[in-house]
């Protein structure tokens, strides 16, 4: 495949890659701006609408510098970051990428992709203003190296309140022996699949649930930098927990994605569903409006995010255009644009929250109050390869239920992927 951008472009049919190639400066003509190529993976909805905003307040905050999109669609961001992948590789970088805080980053760091940020997390006013989990979570080799412009939970779990409600279920469940009886209420009552589930990093979420219920946010992070074993007995009794709400889930829960689960829901077949906190957004666009939600129990305080935010190339073409793109991002007022339109919650708890429904503004109470843990299932705990292993092992235990292949396969992706510092 050819390095140019123009190939890289007719790969993906995106045309605004086409114009990314005339990246400059303006040089002393004042009437022409200098383009700055902002990589991402909001092609619509909400996240086209949160893109947008924050278009807005770059063109008012950075003058002479021209936004040009380079959105790639689909996938959840799964093709955008093969294109990108393959841009970083040929040296054809765009002036800035969107990318999930956390270890999602690693290989950009390693190979000296992007640029160490952590003087204008200062300068930017982020420092003091992030809670310190996310901060420990992202700083890599003493530096930090993505600027985090949105936050959204993964531990919370969905209702249909009226499925609930016939069974007289009318309280959430605290912890995880109370969910499980309530699980078991639903089926009893003719609900064959009370958990609505999908495949591959929804399991994924589910375990990463189950882990903290039973392990704490502390040593739960722990698996993830190698403080705790993923061989001790503490983890073998969480998939032994996860085994047992996984048996009340739809059999087919391998073959739908996400949002094939969220129909189960909405259509009264389950009574509850383990999803990130964009499920609101898409329960209301399905003019569902019949439910509930509550962190998944026995989390506690326990705020487990994944981070949308934004990276610096170290050969990006307009250096001073991406690097005014994250300063709009790091500001309270981007933020805050960015956030009330994608539904997630800034990542500062200084950021205004005007125009915020009532769950992001629980949430956001939540973020500056509780304990923030990372998510492997979203990038921001473990790498893609670590990922991909825990998935595949989770695919493997859906169909044998052998639980001590799971904690095996387990503890040997945590060898070989897990890193300290």
């Amino acid at each position: 495949m050819r390095s140019t951008r123009r190939a890289l472009a007719a790969v993906v049919g995106a045309a605004a890659l086409l114009v990314a190639s005339a990246c400059g400066t303006g040089g002393d003509d004042d009437s022409t701006a200098s383009k700055v190529e902002v990589f991402t993976w909001w092609a619509e909805g909400g996240e086209k609408a949160g893109l947008d905003a924050l278009v807005s307040r770059f063109t008012t905050t950075c003058p002479g510098q021209e936004f040009v999109g380079g959105a790639v669609a689909g996938g959840a961001g799964v093709n955008a970051k093969q294109v990108l992948n393959a841009r970083l590789q040929q040296n054809d970088p765009p002036d800035t990428f969107q990318v999930h805080a956390g270890a999602e980053l690693l290989d950009h760091i390693d190979s000296g992709q992007i640029k160490d940020l952590t003087s204008e997390f200062s300068s930017w006013g982020l420092t003091g203003t992030l809670p310190e989990g996310l901060i420990e979570t992202i700083t890599v080799n003493g530096a930090l190296w993505s600027v985090p412009v949105g936050v959204h939970r993964a531990n919370v779990v969905w209702t249909n309140d009226q499925v609930l409600a016939r069974s007289g279920i009318l309280t959430a469940p605290k912890t995880l022996d109370a969910f499980i009886a309530d699980l078991g209420r639903l089926r009893r009552d003719g609900i064959e699949s009370p958990l609505a589930l999908g495949r591959d990093w929804t399991q994924l979420m589910l375990l990463e649930s189950v882990l903290i219920s039973d392990l704490g946010p502390k040593r739960f992070t722990g698996l993830f930098t190698g403080a705790t074993k993923w061989e001790s007995r503490a983890v073998r009794a969480a998939i032994d927990d996860y085994a047992r709400i996984l048996d009340f889930s739809n059999p087919d829960r391998d073959s739908l994605d996400w949002p094939d689960a969220e129909r189960l829901l909405i259509d009264g077949k389950a009574g509850y569903q383990l999803m990130g906190d964009w499920l609101a957004a898409d329960l209301e666009a399905n003019n569902f409006s019949g439910y509930d939600s509550f962190t998944f129990p026995g989390n506690g305080r326990a705020f487990q995010w994944l981070a949308d935010s934004f990276a610096l190339p170290t050969r990006a073409v307009n250096q001073a255009g991406g690097s005014c793109w994250l300063q709009t991002v790091a500001s309270p007022e981007g933020q805050q644009a960015f956030n009330v339109q994608k539904g997630s919650i800034p990542a500062r708890t200084d950021a205004p929250t005007t125009g915020f429904s009532d769950y992001q503004l629980a949430a956001a109470d939540d973020w500056k109050s509780g304990v923030a843990v990372p998510s492997c299932a979203h990038g921001s705990a473990c790498s893609q390869p670590w990922q991909n292993a825990a998935n595949a092992a989770l695919g493997a235990f859906s169909t044998s239920g052998d639980a001590t292949a799971l904690q095996s396969a387990l503890a040997a992706a945590a060898r070989q992927f897990v890193r300290q510092g």
